[in-house]
């Protein structure tokens, strides 16, 4: 596969036309009609002549290569590794963002990295698949498509970890070429929590988005930071995802609270207190959910993946890393049998 270098402008997917020479970008949630020569909330979608572009096709501000348990996908071929990639900009504006150095910078200056190189570096670093991943891959979807099409064929997986804010057109066109998403909830999607904190009106969309991502069959595990503030710890707010969660995604779909940890805007706001998660956890497993794993916390036990039926032992975790698996067939407990959501 050789490639050109693309213009610095590359055809973006899902611009509508509107009146007066503007542009509806319907690739995210947040539907920004966009008047001319202006670029959306993400800073690299751009109208130009009545048509959407975007800035950061293949222009990679970070390539890593990760266990998959980073993500973190525990139920998704564990062990293996994954070839991460990314570029700048974010629809989101968390306040407490890890990578705001690349989600929240709005100047795209990086050349552009060809997806046979992205290919080589996988292979090079001996990983298993590829991920858009450190920044919303939503708003590199035209790039990410186009690896995850060329990855496929050479026989690597195709995950992502996003916030979820995608439309249903985004789905239809993204969903056929992926295996495996993390959806990253906040604050366990209290509407008060992403209206001050990301800027969000609503998590709403994110749910609709996870229904049809189940429905393409794609793997699904969610993630729900749990933030020490007001709307952004409740207990009650963990029990209702949860329930949602089992009843619409399926009681062994993973959850994995994550501890919060000062960042960015929020470096006077402390590390979440231990006990929030112990007992989110708990109310997680009342609310019918068989996997509910605590991430970012000391304790590795929190990490393992035990039988639902017996309580066996199934994989040994110490932090991002598989030390045990000891699954028969790939997703069979060692003890019992019963067959897992684990995909080997």
């Amino acid at each position: 596969m050789s490639e050109r270098e693309p213009s610095v402008l590359h055809p973006a997917l899902l611009g509508e036309p509107e009146a007066g020479g503007r542009v509806r970008c319907r690739l995210c949630a947040r539907l920004c009609s966009l008047p001319e020569g202006k670029a959306g909330f993400c800073g690299v979608r751009i109208n130009k002549g009545g048509r959407l572009y975007t800035l950061n096709y293949g222009r990679l501000v970070a390539m890593h290569a990760d266990p998959i348990e980073k993500k973190p996908l525990n139920h998704f071929h564990p062990g293996s590794y994954v070839f991460s990639i990314a570029t700048v900009g974010c629809n989101f504006a968390c306040q407490y963002c890890q990578n705001y150095d690349i989600s929240q910078r709005r100047v795209v200056r990086e050349p552009y990295t060809p997806i046979e190189r992205v290919l080589e570096l996988t292979r090079a670093y001996r990983c298993q698949g590829v991920t858009g991943t450190y920044n919303e891959p939503t708003i590199e979807a035209e790039y990410l498509i186009d690896l995850m099409k060329e990855a496929k064929k050479r026989g690597y997986f195709t995950t992502w970890v996003s916030n979820g804010y995608l439309t249903p057109e985004a789905i239809e066109l993204i969903a056929p070429h992926l295996d495996a998403i993390t959806v990253d909830f906040k604050g366990s999607g209290n509407r008060e929590f992403y209206r001050k904190y990301i800027l969000v009106p609503s998590a709403e969309p994110i749910f609709e988005a996870l229904k049809l991502l189940k429905a393409h069959k794609v793997h699904i595990e969610v993630t729900d930071l749990i933030v020490p503030v007001p709307n952004g710890a409740e207990i009650e707010d963990i029990r209702r995802l949860a329930e949602w969660i089992a009843t619409n995604l399926g009681e062994e779909t993973p959850l994995h609270l994550l501890r919060f940890h000062p960042d960015y805007r929020m470096l006077d706001t402390p590390s979440t207190p231990f006990e929030i998660l112990r007992r989110g956890r708990e109310v997680a497993k009342e609310a019918g959910l068989k996997h509910v794993y605590l991430g970012n916390v000391p304790d590795g036990e929190y990490e393992n993946t035990y039988c639902p039926s017996c309580g066996a032992l199934c994989i040994a975790r110490r932090g991002f890393w598989v030390v045990k698996n000891l699954l028969k067939n790939g997703n069979q407990c060692p003890s019992c049998g019963r067959r897992l959501n684990v995909v080997p």
